[in-house]
């Protein structure tokens, strides 16, 4: 199954809060509802969102989970599914 699907209903902060257990950092806040996270290994997600508890458009999710690259077991690990 697509994992944007799987996906699909989980909130902004829910997601920023896997971004920083996968080890990516609050590395640029633009003006705006824009945060770009940044990874040592130089993945990159730039994610827009107004209130923690919004859920991200189909596409903006799929853009973020091709900036991070991870795979169905990742979002397992990390709790974004169970």
């Amino acid at each position: 199954m697509n994992l944007v699907h799987l996906l699909r209903n989980v909130s902004a902060r829910d997601l920023v809060q896997a971004l920083e257990r996968d080890g990516f950092r609050l590395y640029q806040r633009p003006r705006g509802s824009s945060r770009m996270y940044r990874h040592p290994d130089g993945r990159k997600a730039l994610i827009h969102y107004h209130r923690g508890s919004d859920t991200l458009p189909r596409g903006t999710l799929g853009n973020v989970l091709n900036g991070t690259q991870w795979t169905e077991e990742d979002a397992r690990r990390l709790g974004l599914i169970r």
